[in-house]
């Protein structure tokens, strides 16, 4: 089957065109950095197991 002609200057259409570009997507802020939360989780649970050591060693 022939391939229509196309004028100079002008890309034929194809399939997996690059013409449009992509939007790129906005940054999510903290929701992107797991380890702030990992950090988070981690400093509270040894806040909390410092709170139970410090009252079994006041016993």
């Amino acid at each position: 089957m022939a391939h229509p002609l196309v004028p100079p200057g002008e890309t034929p259409p194809a399939e997996g065109s690059i013409a449009e570009s992509h939007h790129e997507r906005p940054d999510g802020g903290i929701w992107e950095h797991p380890y702030f939360w990992l950090a988070l989780i981690v400093i509270g649970s040894l806040i909390v197991a410092a709170f139970f050591v410090a009252r079994i060693g006041g016993l």
